[in-house]
């Protein structure tokens, strides 16, 4: 029985255009599935993540929609069902953050953040699981966050998304877990991406405090993420259900360590 192989499985991979999303799909599409790849923000963009996939030998097609339109994503699953296949992974990957105080954070942003981070895993999953249910089979994987557990200055609206995001997946899990399909979560801690290398330097506070908080010393490496991806999608996950893996070198597992020690 090979418990990690995903030949034969189509995953789609919601905000797999680049970072973290696309370490992911990397993973799944390394252990033989087709990655299906999902971006907003222009077909190009797409284009060149298809072809970065294949370039390196990963089956990929790709498809434009926004996860937030339940319109977009009810006929953009039901044209991937047509042309690829039914689809047996679903990673809710797609999100965004706005770092700013809640005193200070408008409205407007604060339901944004709520409808891509939590709202569009619900509309997603509600559209692919039904053909799931049918099959009796299916992997959702729901990408939460350290912040699913953990508070921190100017990334509330973020908190409070991932933290619902993280009671949606023991939900869903609770509710679909009897037709034979597992619903988990991923939760990432801070990761070397493009986005945070600028805060990355040596030297500044943030880095510091980082690898100093992280037992294991470190920044993630994206590919870091790839095994519980993997392992989530496949076989040998067939009995587990609702819990969030936390993917941060272990800073949940400690309070820390005092500044004056080596």
């Amino acid at each position: 029985m090979q418990l990690f192989n995903l030949e034969n499985k189509n995953a789609l991979v919601t905000g797999s255009t680049h970072g973290l999303g696309m370490a992911m799909a990397e993973g799944l599409g390394k252990a033989g599935a087709t990655v299906i790849v999902n971006g907003n923000s222009s077909q190009q963009k797409i284009d060149d993540a298809v072809a970065h996939y294949k370039s390196i030998g990963i089956k990929a097609k790709g498809y434009k929609f926004d996860v937030t339109n339940e319109i977009e994503v009810r006929e953009a699953v039901q044209k991937i069902q047509n042309e690829v296949g039914p689809i047996d992974i679903l990673v809710n990957n797609a999100g965004i953050i706005k770092r700013t105080p809640l005193e200070d954070m408008e409205v407007a942003d604060f339901k944004q953040v709520i409808d891509v981070d939590l709202v569009s895993p619900f509309i997603v999953s509600k559209h692919v699981v039904k053909d799931m249910i049918e099959r009796k089979q299916g992997k959702i994987i729901n990408i939460c966050s350290m912040m699913s557990e953990l508070g921190r200055t100017s990334v509330g609206a973020y908190a409070a998304a991932k933290g619902g995001l993280k009671m949606l997946t023991q939900n869903m899990a609770t509710e679909w877990a009897r037709h034979n399909i597992q619903i988990n979560g991923i939760g990432p801690g801070y990761f070397a991406t493009s986005q945070t290398a600028p805060i990355r330097i040596e030297g500044h506070p943030f880095n510091e405090f980082i690898l100093n908080r992280t037992p294991a010393a470190r920044w993630g490496n994206p590919e870091d993420l790839a095994g519980a991806a993997i392992f989530l999608s496949s076989k040998a996950s067939n009995f587990v259900n609702g819990p969030i893996i936390y993917v941060d070198g272990g800073i949940l597992a400690t309070i820390g360590k005092p500044s004056n020690e080596a």
